[in-house]
């Protein structure tokens, strides 16, 4: 069998680093935030190019607090792409602003910049571009457009660590840049975590406010936060794996290129990335009319594949309520029916990788 991922050689390969750094942490009694946080916070800043990261419990979770600290609501707008997790939508509704969904690039499936413009209108407070699959969307336009209306950008690079925009690492293009560290991310933790990157000090000062209920002093309550604080277990886990990410990020890199060369000739649509953009390859999605028969086919050699995602926003019964046609974002649609992800990670062997080129050509 070949998974689509392999956590477990993820973990017995820093095995010893991380089992002291937890041991570290239980022996130390200082169980929530603390320096072990503060330091994580530190190192990813500096990875990213940021002038700050606060730590918080999950991925929607720093959406969410980046669209409440920059005051946004009920009256405002806010532009997402109509093809990514429902999570970028969630957060939008959270914090109870409108969803006006753009469509995407057709080649990088990412939302399509020249689109933006013709969806904004005066209400429109935002721009949340998705870096789907590890694909840095096209940044310049949109933050040009962004800074021409006055509008803020919060980028969701919940898939992209690592990943580089015209040689400079995600994580500070935009006002606030959110992230997931979900145990199947590029940088995963050993359950739920997430982080804010941002080189303005002063939503990064409200933001570790809100993150902890909305306080600044201990029992001294500025504002109505919530409880969404980076845990120091998962924060020492993370320091760990981010001294490998570069590494890790290039094996993810080389099965991509075996799947690429392997795949040219199949008749398969490959990724497409353009010549700006330096893929943190979290996924290697391929496109087929007859996805679920490859599927089908895969799974009965033993090869595991997923389908990012089988059913767009607009068409879950989440979203029921906004009235939405399946047929009025049909590239999203098409994409939903089209898309299959095989099997990547940094410990895909490579002659797995070369199995699975076998059983699709």
């Amino acid at each position: 069998m070949i998974p689509f991922l392999d956590l477990r050689s993820a973990y017995l390969e820093l095995k010893p680093g991380i089992d002291a750094a937890v041991a570290k942490i239980l022996d130390s009694g200082w169980y929530i935030l603390g320096p072990e946080v503060e330091a994580f916070e530190i190192e990813w800043a500096a990875f990213c190019g940021a002038g700050h990261a606060v730590g918080v419990a999950n991925g929607l979770d720093a959406l969410v607090l980046s669209l409440r600290v920059l005051d946004l609501g009920p009256k405002d707008e806010i532009i997402v792409p109509s093809n990514t997790y429902i999570a970028t939508w969630l957060a939008v509704s959270a914090v109870g602003a409108r969803i006006v969904p753009v469509e995407p690039d057709p080649a990088t499936h990412n939302i399509d910049p020249e689109r933006i413009a013709d969806a904004i209108t005066p209400a429109t407070k935002a721009i949340l571009p998705v870096h789907l699959y590890g694909q840095p969307v096209d940044l310049d336009p949109i933050l040009a457009l962004a800074r021409e209306r006055g509008i803020f950008v919060v980028e969701d690079a919940a898939q992209a660590h690592g990943a580089r925009y015209k040689g400079r690492r995600i994580g500070a293009h935009g006002d606030l840049v959110c992230w997931s560290f979900y145990p199947g991310k590029n940088l995963g933790a050993l359950g739920d975590g997430g982080a804010v990157t941002t080189n303005r000090a002063d939503l990064a000062e409200r933001l570790r406010a809100l993150r902890n209920y909305g306080s600044r002093q201990k029992y001294l309550n500025d504002e109505q936060g919530v409880n969404s604080r980076l845990d120091p277990v998962q924060a020492v886990v993370l320091r760990v794996k981010l001294a490998r990410l570069e590494e890790w990020n290039a094996r993810r890199q080389a099965i991509a290129e075996i799947y690429s060369q392997g795949l040219k000739d199949s008749g398969l649509t490959l990724p497409h990335v353009a010549e700006q953009v330096d893929p943190a390859w979290h996924l290697y999605v391929v496109r087929s009319a007859e996805r679920d028969r490859l599927q089908k086919r895969l799974s009965g050699a033993g090869i595991g594949t997923l389908v990012h995602y089988p059913v767009p926003p607009h068409m879950q019964t989440a979203y029921a309520d906004l009235r939405i046609a399946p047929s009025a974002l049909p590239l999203a649609r098409q994409l939903a029916a089209e898309v299959l992800s095989l099997p990547m990670g940094p410990h895909l062997a490579h002659g797995d990788a070369a199995r699975v080129v076998d059983a699709l050509a």
